[in-house]
Order: C-alpha cells, then sequence, then structure tokens
C-alpha cells in the first residue's frame, strides 16, 4: 500500500480548488483515483461544501421526523440480515444488508427504506458474489438500532425499546415483511393423501422463516400472533430455528401483505 503525505495531498487539493478533473490530479501525481475522491470530499466537507451531509440530522438525538413504515421494514432487514460496522479512523459505522441477487425487487426495496430513514446520508450498493451488500454510512447508526453489539445477535439478547416497539405495534406488516424479505421466503410444500384408496400428492404453499436467535423469532411470533397469524414451530436436520405459517387463512393473509420475494 502507498501512503501520500501531507504535501502530495495539498497539492492535490490547490489543484482540485483550481478546477482540476479528479482523474487529472490522479495521473499527475500519481495517486489513485479513488483517494483523490475521498480527499475532495473530506476537504468539502470541512469547508460546509457538501448540503445536507456535513451535519445529518436523527430522529433520536435531533428530533427529525422519521418516516415510520420504513423504519419498520428496515429494522425488519437489520434484525436478519444486517449488520452495523464499527467506526474506522476515516469514515462513520456503515449499516450494511446483504440480500441475494435473485430478488433484484427486494433490494431495491431496501435500498428505498434506507433513503427514506435516512434522507440526508448517500446510500451505495457494493457487488459480491451472488449478492449485493446495500449501504449506508452514519454516525447515528447506533441510536436508531439500538440491538447493535459485539458479536452475533444470537450470541446476545435482542430486545426493542420501548420507542422501537410502538412503531412495530404501528406498522407490523412492515416489520414481518422487512424479517421475511430477509430470513424467509414463500415455497410450496407437499405430503400425501389416500383419496379413494390411491395415494395421491398434494402441494401446498407456506411462509417459511429461519433464525438462529430465540429473541429475533419471538419478535416474529409476536408480531405474528397480533396479526391473528396462525403459526408453529418445527424441527429441520435437527435444528428448531424455523417459523412455518402454512394454514390456509393465514397463508392467504400473509399473500395480500407480503407475497413472494421479487
Amino acid at each position: 500500500m502507498n501512503f501520500h503525505g501531507t504535501e502530495v495531498r495539498q497539492k492535490a487539493l490547490t489543484l482540485l480548488r483550481g478546477g482540476a478533473k479528479n482523474a487529472d490530479v490522479a495521473r499527475r501525481l500519481n495517486v489513485p483515483p479513488g483517494t483523490i475522491s475521498y480527499w475532495l470530499h473530506m476537504d468539502r466537507s470541512k469547508r460546509g461544501e457538501c448540503p445536507g451531509a456535513h451535519n445529518p440530522k436523527c430522529p433520536r438525538c435531533d428530533g427529525r421526523a422519521l418516516d415510520h413504515h420504513a423504519y419498520a421494514y428496515l429494522l425488519g432487514l437489520y434484525l436478519g440480515d444486517g449488520h452495523i460496522s464499527q467506526y474506522s479512523a476515516h469514515r462513520a459505522p456503515n449499516l450494511m444488508i446483504t440480500l441475494d441477487d435473485a430478488w433484484p425487487g427486494v433490494q431495491a426495496e431496501a435500498e428505498a427504506a434506507l433513503r427514506a430513514v435516512f434522507p440526508d446520508n448517500a446510500t451505495c450498493r457494493v457487488r459480491r458474489i451472488g449478492c449485493h451488500n446495500i449501504k449506508v454510512y452514519s454516525k447515528h447508526l447506533p441510536c436508531m438500532f439500538p440491538q447493535h453489539g459485539p458479536g452475533k445477535k444470537h450470541e446476545r439478547e435482542i430486545r426493542l425499546e420501548a420507542w422501537q416497539q410502538q412503531i412495530v405495534d404501528a406498522h407490523p406488516w412492515a416489520f414481518v415483511r422487512g424479517l421475511v424479505h430477509s430470513d424467509g421466503c414463500r415455497n410450496m410444500n407437499w405430503t400425501t393423501r389416500v383419496v379413494g384408496g390411491e395415494k395421491k400428492r398434494y402441494e401446498y404453499p407456506r411462509y417459511w422463516f429461519t433464525n438462529v436467535s430465540d429473541d429475533i423469532r419471538q419478535l416474529y411470533t409476536d408480531t405474528l400472533d397480533k396479526l391473528g397469524i396462525d403459526w408453529k414451530h418445527c424441527t429441520r436436520h435437527g435444528k428448531p430455528y424455523n417459523i412455518s405459517v402454512a394454514r390456509k387463512a393465514s397463508v392467504a393473509l400473509m399473500d395480500q401483505h407480503i407475497g413472494s420475494k421479487y
């Protein structure tokens, strides 16, 4: 890794402030274009030239309005496939939600929720093999997701704070949708029945949710109870981490509000 001293950085900023293009400065000083872009961003930020990004407001700290429906959905995604990084030397923490490329619609819905909850912060997608990380950077992520902590989610207690529970109670379907979009699916199950003395295969739709955390599964089933959804625990391959919704009326209700991943 090449390290560039203060003198090189100052030369770059002088050229950039004079109107030179990032790529031209990078070639002239033999500095990676990404480093030049970062220097320019930090310089503009220090001088207050980045509208909305210099000091983004936080619903918890500053009382900024919060899109509760989008937050309930995003909370479900975070509890399933989300992770908040620690602070680094140069950046604020980032929330990263990893979603399969098989469901581009879910990726788009997740990014829209991030933008609604963090309107003053830029979002991005980082390509990985078979998936994308949907990300946002904000120093207020621990304020918005107090469940963040060291270690894996299933190794620590996960409880909603009172203000979060109020949002989930007001938007339960958005919360369930986020959980299913992260750690759940709608699939076809099958069984056999004897009809007229003949064994026949019978298929039926089912919603499936799998999460190792007892607390997160409890949040899911508690919300299903409030929505009048029948569910049951299922042990699969010796692991009791699965929640099944298979009764016809409950599946029909889930179909109205969630449906298959897309």
